[in-house]
């Protein structure tokens, strides 16, 4: 190869030479995709698990079960690495050229699954995409101001201020294409909370490494290679690949349905192995486990915006109260749920982010002691010595209701009567997102820097991105502008001091209660490889059938 373009060089001079190189590295990404197809023949991935992703539309949703599915599909302008590092996806550089702007190159030679080019138009318009009022990833992009083509393959993202970890951010913010949008009527996310159907809840087009085959909801999803995928001739990406040519994910929410499934060969892979059965699989050869911590958490949260707590049997609303919110974390037993209910598969912690997230503080994975006599003194001191009545509502996933039946019991015997209500996950988040619910469990993957999590969870809610999954509409000026300067601080000792300074305040306020995270569990057939995350999404790319 190297001398062919030698000699190309010497003969045809400069200009043909380079028509000739770009020929000879189109022909060669042909090739290989050529080759990809006829080495991977009849590799087909079944997956099993208990959940639909409830809509494809990447900006619409901002749930684990959703961006397991589109992230195969779609692409950011950055991804994660093997060892979920950031690395170059649709862009292959960036930097700050200003105190409010980052240049981005995009990679060249991509296309969508309908043939259309990628280009800088693309990204400028799904930025604003995502910005809008009815996309859940907005939270993650407050700051954004928009973004701004410089030409074909470069893009300006504008800043309302400076932004450290602006690239960050991106990860999971998917580029579609603009004229796709438009020729479906889908130039606005679907309004998730509102039930919206659109041509992009059950249609896909992207520029990732698998392609929308088909999909019925609560049943199953077909993906298939996409041959084109500009991976399989980049050389980095390329000698990591695996070679699954399709995917099929099927929806078995009974956790004793799904093994069996595994265990008839009907499945190849389960991703939401029960709790109950963790041990049992590791001793059976004929499977194999992967295991690791999640980089999420799972937290308990409470209504603070409302001046009364609908049917407490009690004036005023006592979770508004810091005491209450203490008495709840003294009451619960995690060690014990984690032993009888998890069968050890999580881990106990009193931090609001894992180790894995830049800044985290390891004094504060300290909780608060179990202990029901310090409950009850709490509540009698805020003036509810009788207890009152609240509802906790839950995704009714096997272990995350068992889990809230037990902190039900436990809270109970503190006299918090505590009602349980589980519900489907199309229920239950648009519950979070609209604040409608008085008490609460939910679990939350961070990235690897904290500012999106705060700015989701915990900052004041204000319908511009800031606060969309502070379900509770918790408020604290002071964590507000804390977390405002995590996001403007380019200094990075400064920075984690103002994280730091974050995360004593609401270890001090409690505006949730962190419980556990889970010890992430895949249960496979031995002759299947692949590259466990810590978010619980399997990266299609890499698994490899053997």
């Amino acid at each position: 190869m190297p001398d062919f373009d030698a000699h190309v060089f010497r003969t045809l001079g400069k200009q043909a030479a380079l028509h000739a190189a770009t020929l000879l590295r189109s022909l060669t990404a042909a090739l290989l995709c050529v080759l990809f197809v006829a080495a991977t023949e009849a590799r087909t991935l079944r997956l099993a698990s208990a959940f639909d992703p409830n809509s494809l539309d990447p900006h619409s949703v901002a749930l684990l079960y959703q961006t397991r599915v589109v992230t195969q599909i779609y692409e950011s302008l950055v991804n994660r690495d093997r060892d979920y590092r950031i690395e170059p996806a649709l862009a292959t550089s960036w930097k700050m050229i200003a105190p409010k702007t980052w240049r981005f190159t995009l990679r060249p030679g991509v296309s969508f699954h309908d043939g259309a080019p990628f280009t800088a138009d693309d990204v400028v318009f799904s930025l604003e995409r995502a910005l809008a009022k009815t996309s859940q990833r907005s939270s993650q992009l407050r700051g954004v101001a928009g973004a701004r083509k410089v030409d074909a393959l470069t893009v300006d993202v504008l800043l309302e201020a400076p932004d450290a970890a602006l690239p960050e951010k991106l990860y999971l913010v998917a580029i579609m294409s603009r004229a796709w949008a438009a020729k479906h009527g889908v130039l606005l996310p679907a309004d998730y909370n509102g039930k919206q159907e659109t041509h992009a809840v059950r249609n896909a087009n992207g520029t990732g490494p698998f392609m929308l085959k088909g999909y019925e909801q609560d049943r199953r999803l077909v993906l298939a290679a996409n041959p084109n995928w500009w991976g399989r001739s980049d050389v980095a990406q390329a000698a990591q690949l695996g070679n699954v040519t399709e995917a099929v994910y099927t929806v078995i929410q009974q956790d004793a349905t799904r093994l069996a499934a595994l265990a008839s060969g009907e499945v190849d892979f389960v991703i939401d192995a029960p709790f109950q059965d963790a041990a049992r699989l590791k001793r059976d050869p004929a499977l194999k486990v992967r295991e690791t911590t999640d980089l999420g958490t799972q937290y308990l949260g409470f209504d603070q915006a409302h001046e009364e707590l609908p049917a407490s049997g009690v004036k005023g609303n006592p979770f508004r109260d810091v005491r209450v919110r203490r008495a709840i974390a003294h009451a619960i037993d995690i060690d014990t749920i984690i032993a009888k209910v998890l069968r050890g598969q999580a881990v106990p912690t009193g931090s609001f982010v894992s180790p894995l997230v830049d800044g985290h503080v390891p004094a504060l994975e300290k909780r608060l002691a179990h202990d029901p006599a310090r409950a009850r003194a709490l509540l009698k001191e805020a003036g509810y010595p009788d207890g009152f009545s609240v509802t906790l509502d839950c995704v009714n996933i096997t272990y995350r209701a068992a889990v809230c039946q037990a902190m039900a019991a436990m809270l109970t015997q503190v006299g918090i009567r505590v009602t349980f209500q589980p519900s489907p996950s199309a229920l239950f988040f648009p519950k979070l997102t609209q604040a409608t619910a008085s008490f609460f469990e939910f679990g939350w993957s961070p990235a690897i820097d904290i500012w999106s999590t705060l700015n989701g969870i915990v900052r004041t809610w204000d319908g511009r991105g800031s606060g969309q999954f502070n379900g509770g509409r918790y408020s604290n000026p002071k964590l507000d502008t804390t977390i405002d300067a995590i996001r403007s601080e380019l200094d990075l000792e400064r920075r984690r001091g103002l994280i730091a300074a974050a995360l004593r305040t609401m270890n001090d306020d409690l505006p949730l209660v962190p419980l556990y995270r889970r010890r992430l569990t895949w249960v496979m057939r031995p002759n299947i490889d692949v590259v466990q995350w810590p978010n619980d999404v399997l990266e299609l790319r890499w698994v490899r059938i053997r």
